[in-house]
């Protein structure tokens, strides 16, 4: 784990790099090594709440004429799972998490969860170890092109409304969704979703809730058929 080379990547050197360490420590390692505790679900909660207000302030001053609802959806869209996971990506936070070893052989360092999670955990540690200013000057990087990208593309919009509206106006059906798989702990489940038209699957996304992964998997619906100019769906069931 290379961890001065992220920290270059994030753009801030920890005073304590122990709290960098626990906000890439995911559950899995710490069930197999509990002596290498704490994980990074309490950094995690509080970088919730960080990204959520400094999101919000950033959309307020940034949009001036937007009404309160068209805010509170521009700001779930730049806070939600993939978006996050997106951000993290970016930096290669997957590359220095610390993953158990089942955890890491079925893809976690890919997982869009698992990315997420870490990302928020990292804004938690970057708020203990530098206060706002840090966290914004890395947000400041992410937020306005993810932005522009979301209202460009109305992903602001609930994804499974506009796959329906889509699907219903292009093919004549109406997508059903299923859940395929369920992953984690009861307490940290990760549920895995399909959303097929007639028989085909036409996108799969996963999230933290049945209704998360749905949104997922209508999110990708809709990339594959709008942005990349699909006519059809990509496998069968």
């Amino acid at each position: 784990m290379d961890l001065e080379a992220f920290q270059n990547r994030v753009g801030y050197r920890f005073r304590d790099e122990g709290l960098l360490l626990r906000a890439l420590t995911h559950p899995s390692f710490v069930n197999e090594h509990p002596e290498e505790g704490p994980d990074n679900q309490r950094l995690e909660f509080l970088g919730d709440a960080v990204l959520n207000f400094i999101v919000a302030a950033w959309v307020y001053r940034n949009y001036p004429d937007f009404h309160e609802g068209k805010m509170t959806r521009l700001r779930a869209a730049l806070v939600r799972e993939e978006t996050l996971a997106d951000f993290a990506a970016q930096l290669g936070l997957g590359e220095v998490l610390r993953l158990g070893h089942g955890e890491e052989a079925g893809g976690g360092r890919e997982r869009v969860a698992n990315l997420g999670d870490g990302f928020e955990a990292l804004v938690g540690a970057l708020y203990l170890d530098g206060g706002i200013e840090a966290v914004q000057r890395l947000l400041e990087r992410f937020i306005p092109p993810a932005a522009e990208a979301i209202l460009a593309n109305e992903a602001d919009r609930d994804a499974k409304s506009r796959f329906q509206e889509w699907a219903q106006a292009e093919r004549g059906v109406t997508p059903r969704y299923r859940i395929v798989a369920e992953m984690g702990p009861d307490h940290a489940k990760t549920f895995v979703a399909e959303v097929l038209l007639g028989r085909r699957v036409a996108g799969r996304g996963e999230g933290r809730s049945k209704q998360a992964a749905e949104q997922a998997a209508a999110r990708d619906a809709l990339n594959r058929f709008l942005d990349d100019g699909t006519t059809h769906p990509t496998s069968e069931t």
